[in-house]
Order: C-alpha cells, then sequence, then structure tokens
C-alpha cells in the first residue's frame, strides 16, 4: 500500500543522518555547478579557444596578442578541419557532455535501483568528476593538447550527471519515511473503510476497487498527500539551499586568485580545480551517511556488469512503450514538459555567462560577482517559495507553472536589446552590463525554486522501487537532454555573429512547455504511480 513506510532504504544509519548525508552530498556536488558548470567551465573553455584562436577574416592575427572590440571582427579557433566561434567551442563541449550524460545514466538505471550499488556508483562518480576537473590546476592553454579541456569538461559534468541520478533516488524513500508522511500513513492506514464486503472479498487484491470510500478515507488520503508533497518539497528546497550556499562561499574563495590574476585564464583554471577539491572532500561525508541498503538488495549474481547495462537499456525500451506510456500518461506529459524546460533553463545561463562576456565585454570579476548573486538568491527562493506556497495553498505542479512563466520573462529581455530605441541609449534589453546584476537577482530568486520544485513534484509522479530507473529518465530529460539548446545557440551564433539571437531560441523552447503541464493531471498521476506495476520475464 503507499502509506506503508518505505523499507528500500533499510540502513543502520539513523534517518536524520540519512538526510544529513543527502545534504552533504548537494553540498559537495552542486559546488561544480555553481562555480564550474554554470560559470567557470564555459569562460574558460572560450578562454582556451581564444588564447588559441585568430580574428577573422584574415585568420593570421592572435586573439591573445591583440585587443579587438569591434563586432565584425569575431575571433574564431580551428578545431579539426573547421574553423569556430571560440564561443561556440565552449557550447558544443556541453553539448556533447550532456549527451554523453544520456548513455551513462540510461545505462546505470537497475544498478542504481539497489540502494547498495546505487551508493557505490554515486561516490564512484563523485571523485572521478572530481579528479577531472582538478587536472585543470596542470593543464594550460599553451599546452599543445590544450583541446583536452573539452575532454575534461565532458567527463566532469557526465559524472556529475550520473551521480546526481543516483542522489535524486533516495528522495521519494526519504520523504516517505518522514516523521509527518509516516505520521498521516498511519492515520491512513487506520482510517475506517465501510465495505459492505464478507472477511475473505476484504482481504482480496480488488479489495481496493470494491471497497466504499468514506468522508474519513478521503480525507486521511488528503492529508496523506499533502503531507508527502510538503516533505518531499522541503527536502529538495533544503537540498538546493545547501548546495548554493556551498557554491557561494567556493565563488567568494574564487574571487581572489580571479581578482589578483586580472581573469586571467590561470585564475579560471584555479577555480575549476577548487571546485574538483571542493567536490572530492565533502562528499566524504555522504559516504558515511547515505544509507546503504541491506544485503537482500543485492543484485542477482547471475548478471554480469554488461548484462545489467543490458537489461537497463532493454526495461528503458519497455518503459517507453505505448502501454506502458498509457499506464503513466501524467508522468510522461511532465517529462515531455521537463524535456523543453530543463533545455530552455540550462541553455539561459550558458547563454548568458557568454553573451556577457562575449558582447557585454565583462571581465572576469564582474561575472563573479553574477555567480555569486544568483545563487544567493537562488537559496532565498528556494526557502521563500515552500513558505508562499503554504500561504496560497498551491500545490507542486502550479508553483511548477508559475516560475516558468516568470523565468521566461529573463531571456525575453533580451530579445528587447535588438530594439533601436534600447540601442541609442545603450540601457535596455541587456544592452548594458550593469543590467546583468539586476536579472541575476531576479532569474536566482526564481531558479533557486524552479530546481526545487521540479524534481520534488516528479518525485510524486514516478513507482516506488524503481525511483533510480525514472529519475534516469528525467535526467535524460533534465541535464543529459540539454544538448539541443547549446547547439542550437551555438549554431545560431555561428550563422549570424551575434548570440543575442539565441534568446529568442530559448524564449520558444520554454512557452512551448506551458501547455503541456497544463495537460497533467496530478492526482490522476500520483494514483497511476502508486498502482503501477511491472513485470519483466528476465528474473
Amino acid at each position: 500500500m503507499p502509506w506503508r513506510v518505505d523499507e528500500s532504504n533499510a540502513s543502520p544509519v539513523p534517518y536524520k543522518n540519512q538526510v544529513r548525508g543527502w545534504l552533504s552530498y548537494a553540498f559537495a556536488s552542486e559546488v561544480f555547478v555553481v562555480v564550474s558548470l554554470t560559470l567557470f567551465l564555459p569562460i574558460c573553455l572560450e578562454q582556451f579557444a581564444r588564447d588559441n584562436g585568430y580574428y577573422e577574416p584574415d585568420h593570421k592575427t592572435r586573439c591573445a596578442s591583440a585587443i579587438i572590440t569591434a563586432e565584425e571582427a569575431r575571433c574564431v579557433v580551428k578545431i579539426g578541419w573547421a574553423w569556430i566561434d571560440t564561443a561556440s567551442f565552449s557550447l558544443y563541449t556541453n553539448s556533447i557532455s550532456v549527451a554523453l550524460q544520456a548513455l551513462t545514466v540510461i545505462s546505470m538505471g537497475e544498478v542504481a535501483d539497489h540502494p547498495r550499488h546505487r551508493k557505490r556508483l554515486l561516490l564512484s562518480f563523485a571523485f572521478t568528476g572530481a579528479i577531472s576537473a582538478m587536472v585543470f590546476f596542470v593543464l594550460s592553454s599553451s599546452s599543445p593538447i590544450w583541446q583536452t579541456s573539452s575532454l575534461l569538461a565532458i567527463v566532469s559534468n557526465v559524472c556529475f550527471g550520473a551521480s546526481i541520478v543516483a542522489l535524486n533516488a533516495y528522495l521519494p524513500s526519504l520523504a516517505r519515511n518522514s516523521g509527518e508522511v509516516i505520521k498521516a500513513a498511519a492515520a491512513l492506514a487506520d482510517a475506517p473503510r465501510s465495505t459492505g464486503l464478507s472477511e475473505e472479498a476484504e482481504d482480496s487484491e480488488d479489495a481496493g476497487l470494491l471497497a466504499s470510500v468514506t468522508p474519513a478515507l478521503v480525507d486521511a488520503k488528503a492529508e496523506y498527500s499533502k503531507a508527502l508533497t510538503t516533505a518531499t518539497s522541503r527536502i529538495s528546497s533544503r537540498g538546493i539551499a545547501t548546495g548554493y550556499l556551498a557554491g557561494i562561499i567556493l565563488l567568494i574563495i574564487a574571487l581572489i586568485p580571479v581578482t589578483k590574476l586580472k581573469g586571467s585564464t590561470l585564475s579560471l583554471r584555479l577555480a575549476i580545480g577548487m571546485s574538483g577539491v571542493w567536490w572530492g572532500i565533502f562528499s566524504l561525508p555522504a559516504a558515511v551517511w547515505l544509507p546503504s541498503g541491506s544485503a537482500s538488495t543485492e543484485l542477482s549474481e547471475k548478471r554480469t556488469v554488461w548484462r545489467q547495462i543490458l537489461f537497463s537499456w532493454k526495461r528503458l525500451s519497455e518503459m517507453l512503450r505505448w502501454k506502458e506510456i498509457k499506464k503513466l500518461r501524467n508522468t510522461f506529459k511532465y517529462l515531455a514538459a521537463w524535456f523543453l524546460l530543463s533545455d530552455g533553463f540550462t541553455t539561459i545561463t550558458s547563454t548568458a555567462v557568454l553573451f556577457s562576456k562575449t558582447v557585454l565585454f565583462m571581465p572576469a570579476s564582474s561575472l563573479i560577482l553574477i555567480g555569486v548573486i544568483v545563487p544567493t538568491f537562488g537559496i532565498i527562493g528556494s526557502l521563500a517559495w515552500p513558505y508562499l506556497q503554504r500561504r496560497m495553498n498551491l500545490g507542486n505542479l502550479r508553483v511548477v507553472m508559475i516560475l516558468v512563466v516568470l523565468a521566461s520573462l529573463a531571456p525575453a529581455y533580451g530579445c528587447f536589446g535588438f530594439l533601436p530605441v534600447f540601442q541609442r541609449i545603450g540601457f535596455g534589453g541587456m544592452n548594458n552590463p550593469n543590467e546583468m546584476y539586476g536579472l541575476a537577482v531576479y532569474f536566482g530568486f526564481v531558479y533557486g525554486a524552479f530546481q526545487a520544485y521540479a524534481r520534488a513534484f516528479y518525485a510524486e509522479l514516478i513507482p516506488k522501487g524503481e525511483e533510480a530507473k525514472w529519475y534516469a529518465l528525467f535526467s535524460i530529460t533534465d541535464k543529459s537532454s540539454s544538448f539541443v539548446g547549446p547547439l542550437a545557440v551555438g549554431l545560431i551564433a555561428d550563422l549570424t555573429g551575434n548570440i543575442r539571437y539565441g534568446f529568442f531560441f530559448v524564449v520558444f523552447m520554454i512557452w512551448l512547455a506551458v501547455p503541456i503541464l497544463m495537460s497533467v493531471d496530478v492526482e490522476k498521476g500520483r494514483t497511476d504511480a502508486e498502482s503501477y506495476s511491472y513485470r519483466t520475464s528476465e528474473s
């Protein structure tokens, strides 16, 4: 029954320490997103390419040896046989990394659904990603293998995404085992059921379909659903706030070398390397506190690693069959919307950073300040929206929709920058660097809450016992799906010579998801997930 205590996290670790372990990994890993993935990696990769690039149209003047600010004098770098914009080098790298991330998280789904192996996978990916980030300490842009920076960025991003799938798989069971949910579950289990059936019929599998639903039972189930929704969003929001706090701390620390070294490539490498050190060190508490599962959760010995990977792909193909989609149609509606939203939000951040550097010519120290502002207000937003949700009595889906509409206004504002009136006065529509600080405040307040509520709402729509598989699918449509946006904006920047046109594409993607979100039936989706069962011929 859906109100029973979840035993999948069976572990001698006390529940409070399990939550601390979950939050500690958010504290460790989110630094890589805030410091590296969102801010320094795009800048550093662009700088690596710029240090080895040439100005158009003659391809003779080194970008590193001359400062030319005219828009027509684009800096391009030769990769293989093609000349590409230095900003596109960063965008293409991100696109490849998230595509490979999708392949990885699909392959690990079967193993990660077993708590004992889930923890091992999480830690393996964590330390591999951390080491990849640390290598930036020693790799310089003058090295003959400077292109390796792209490979390191790909490996670290893949490892981060895979570890987060394992981490998110803990969220539903942590919420179900919270005090208020257990209390609501007990009340639901004790609620009177006037079935009018014989004792034998009440014990049958169809008793739930035959029973008369009493008002007390309806109220108890509503209270259970409310408690579960609140617990899930609270834990998720605390994770976002904790991760952002870590990112702010390291950004302030990174500001020292970046300022002293005047935003040089070396200072960017140091910042990325420090995020790897932080990621590795603060993953250690998670290794101690996260639940490991019991011996009974071990995988069948007859399955080799390759068989487990193949089974994960087989299971994904079966999850995507039409008859399975119909069973969980609201879950898949949300995934369709999330495909567009996650791609759009990821592209907003990467495009805004590159736009600020290549069009507004903002120095690295200013970009760091923006990098501090966004997560700072992300913390405020992730903690404020649960309060607003309670005051306005809103469900998780309604909050997500409000946040989507508010977030879409940020790239829409950038589109107004083409209006002659704003170009003439040099302010409005992201024509002035000072505008980026106000936008950072606004976007951070919305984005922090959006991240928390997006995964919290999804937790309500997935079957119990297969959390890793479904969060793997979520990851494909989250960060792992986000190769489309950066790829499209990279192509737009190459074809038009102006990355600002990419904001139109982002607005279109976000608004395309709104009618899909509006069609999601929350209660039906939750009920379908609770009753969902899947049988496979392979034991």
